[in-house]
Formats: C-alpha cells, sequence, structure tokens
C-alpha cells in the first residue's frame, strides 16, 4: 500500500506513522509548506528529496503515484485538494472537518460516488472504545428506546487558548466556526447514537472570555515581554515549557529545546497575549438537537474548563448510561421504583487503547487501509463520507442558529 502525505502536521502524521509502522504502508511523498515538516517526514518514512513538495500544485502534476493520500491542511483548503486528487483517482483519508462551506462538503460527497473513489473523514471518536461501548448498550435494547441525550465537550481551557485563541483556528473567517471545526466530531456522535438524522437545531453562544477587555491591568502583546506573567496561567513558558516534546508544544517549533521554544514564543503567534488576539470564535455554546426520530439532545462547547474529555449521559425508558471519556469506564443503570433503591447498577471496563482519541486514530488508519485493501468488496467503513456529510450539516445549522437567532429546519437546509 503506498499513501503520500498533503499536510505533516501532528495529524497528518499521526495518520502516517500508524499506516507506516502498523501496517507496512510505503509512504512515497509529502507536501507541506513547512520546510521543517517536510524534512522530519523524509526522516521519519525515508522519503526521498524529490518526493518532497511545499505546494499540491507540484505534487499533483506527477499524476497518480500513490494509492491514496492523507489529507490533513487547513480546513478551508480541503475542497480543491479533494476535488483534484480524486480526479487523478485517489483514494483519501479526510482530516475533519470536511470543508467550512456544506455545499462543497457535498460535492465532495458527489465526486468520491461519481469516481469511485473511498473517502473517510477522520471522525475518529467513533472507534474508540468509549463510544463504541454505549453504541452497543443502546443497540443491545436492554434499556428500551433512547429519549434524550446530554452531551458535553470540555475543550480545556489550556487548549482553547492554544487552538482557537493564538492558534490555527482562532478565527473563523480563516479556518471554520469552532463548532465546524472542533465539534462536527459531537454532531456525529450523537447521530450514530441516535440512528436518526437531525430534524430542528437552536444554538447559543459566544466569545466572552478570551477578549481585550479581559486583560490583566499593564499587561502587554507578548508574553515574553509582560509584567502580568508571573501571575497569569496563559504565559507562554507556563503553558509550553513544562511540556517540551510533547502536544501542544510540538506545534510551536520542531526545536524542542527551551531556546527553541522561546524563539518560537518570542517570534511566533503562540506567544502572544490570550486577550489581544484576532480570535473571533465562541469559547462557549450550548445546541438543543431535535432528531427525526424524536429523540432529544443538548450539547455544550465550553473552553473553559480544567481538562480536555468529553461527558455523557444517555437517558432511555428502563436506564441510561453515563460516562467521562477521561475515565477507564462507564456506568449503566437501570431505573429503580423508588429513592431507597438505587437500582440496578453496573460498571463496563472501556480501557483506550494507544495513541490520541483514547485508540480512536489507530482503529480509524486500520479501517481506511481495510478498505482499500478490499476496495470493490463490501466492507462497512464507520466514517465514510456519506455518513460524515450529516455532521456537517448539523453543525452549519447550528452555527447559522447562534448568529441569526432562529430555529434552523433541516430538510429546509437540504433542499437548499
Amino acid at each position: 500500500m503506498k499513501l503520500a502525505i498533503i499536510g505533516a502536521g501532528q495529524r497528518g502524521m499521526i495518520y502516517a506513522r500508524y499506516a507506516y509502522e502498523k501496517a507496512g504502508a510505503e509512504i512515497v511523498a509529502v507536501v507541506d509548506i513547512n520546510k521543517e515538516k517536510r524534512d522530519c517526514a523524509c526522516a521519519d518514512f525515508k522519503i526521498p528529496e524529490d518526493m518532497a513538495f511545499s505546494s499540491t500544485d507540484e505534487f499533483f502534476r506527477l499524476g497518480k503515484v500513490a494509492d491514496a493520500v492523507i489529507l490533513a491542511t487547513m480546513d478551508r483548503d480541503h475542497y480543491a485538494q479533494a476535488m483534484t486528487a480524486m480526479d487523478l483517482g485517489y483514494d483519501i483519508l479526510l482530516e475533519k472537518p470536511i470543508s467550512p462551506d456544506v455545499h462543497e462538503c457535498i460535492e465532495i460527497r458527489d465526486k468520491a460516488k461519481e469516481k469511485g473513489c473511498t473517502v473517510v473523514v477522520c471522525h475518529v471518536l467513533r472507534y474508540t472504545r468509549f463510544f463504541s461501548a454505549i453504541k452497543q448498550i443502546i443497540d443491545s435494547g436492554e434499556l428500551g428506546r433512547v429519549i434524550t441525550i446530554q452531551h458535553a465537550e470540555n475543550v480545556g481551557n489550556f487548549h482553547m487558548a492554544h487552538s482557537f485563541v493564538r492558534g490555527n483556528w482562532r478565527n473563523s473567517d480563516l479556518s471554520s466556526p469552532i463548532i465546524m471545526q472542533k465539534s462536527c466530531h459531537d454532531m456525529d456522535i450523537l447521530l450514530w447514537l441516535v440512528g436518526s438524522n437531525a430534524k430542528k437545531i437552536s444554538s447559543f453562544g459566544n466569545l466572552s472570555f478570551f477578549r481585550p477587555e479581559n486583560a490583566p491591568e499593564g499587561s502587554t502583546d507578548r508574553c515574553l515581554d509582560c509584567p502580568c506573567a508571573d501571575t497569569c496561567r496563559f504565559d507562554g513558558k507556563k503553558a509550553y515549557l513544562p511540556i517540551r516534546g510533547e502536544w501542544p508544544a510540538t506545534v510551536l517549533t520542531e526545536d524542542q529545546s527551551e531556546e527553541g521554544i522561546l524563539k518560537a514564543l518570542r517570534e511566533g503567534p503562540y506567544g502572544r497575549c490570550v486577550f489581544r488576539c484576532d480570535n473571533n470564535v465562541c469559547d462557549n455554546q450550548v445546541t438543543d438537537i431535535e432528531f427525526e426520530n424524536g429523540v432529544t439532545a443538548t450539547f455544550h462547547l465550553s473552553g473553559l474548563t480544567n481538562k480536555m474529555h468529553r461527558t455523557i449521559k444517555v437517558m432511555c425508558e428502563n436506564g441510561d448510561i453515563c460516562g467521562d471519556d477521561s475515565e477507564d469506564f462507564i456506568t449503566v443503570t437501570k431505573y429503580s421504583p423508588n429513592y431507597l433503591y438505587e437500582g440496578e447498577v453496573r460498571k463496563i471496563d472501556v480501557n483506550s487503547e494507544e495513541g490520541f482519541h483514547g485508540g480512536g486514530d489507530y482503529r480509524l488508519t486500520m479501517d481506511f487501509l481495510n478498505a482499500l485493501e478490499h476496495k470493490g468488496e463490501k466492507v462497512e467503513i464507520r466514517s465514510g463520507i456519506e455518513l460524515s456529510v450529516e455532521s456537517h450539516l448539523m453543525a452549519y445549522a447550528a452555527e447559522q442558529s447562534r448568529v441569526n437567532g432562529k430555529v434552523f429546519y433541516m430538510d429546509d437546509l437540504r433542499k437548499r
């Protein structure tokens, strides 16, 4: 199996490394605007120098040189790159979101069908043991029908500051609204668990905290010369120096020495004051959803939490399922007849596998490679493009509801 990487950032390299190390795939080319990233990919995967490119135009001029591409560039680049790749006959492992533009999402889906290309979207949560166990319990019917769901994505205040205030996804005009970029995962999980398309959606949220008026008095534009650094938890030195060699410090620079990190803070975007950036995406958002089968759900996104994790409570006719994906179990409770009896309760082990997203990245990559190996056969793919488009329509509807202050009916959106 031959693969090419388009976008050699953290996500692209994770998938490529699993394919290379665990499945013996050959990585034959890399495309990235950053020479350091290209050089690292070449070293890690033994890619010849003449197969490292700074632009997709250079790469695509070669024609088809691999079986598939790992497409992990910025959100607004996906459409043109995916369409060209499919015209050349490439199958694609496509980082989410498919595109910030729902019309482009649909065109990518339709092109994949027209060309017979396998396009798998990196909705890795479907592949985690945590959500797989919840899905299995729901589908078993032991608790009856699902009635309603409470779901939350706790982004972690340091992750919010890194990715959505200072980082690549800080501004929806340059990338995507946060509910599309970060939480199309969660729309997808709700769709999968409920087993029904959404009927209507409303949403509320804003950028409340990471704003200029909340900057400490006397603070400056950059951390390294700020007199408030000692008392500010967002000080770049506090955020990145203690975790050199780990995410998200590895995003700043390939040089993970203390000098390398300080240079990146001095010169790059991650040394900026979090209250004085050009960010405009929400740091909190709540979304209400009614599905076509009558199930209701609430989704709560917050960038003001201490750690990164997701929590969920699925309430069914005869019991509920509760879980926190930072723990290694979920709790299943059958309802009791009175308050003196807690009901029948059991814990189910959901120990995570290796890697990011509780093993979801690894299992997604293996699923994609399996689909390529058995192309033409009937192979189940949990996050194929056909399934994934609907979650993007939901995220789009939620953002439009937030901005315009009205309920969005999904049938009307689909028709448009």
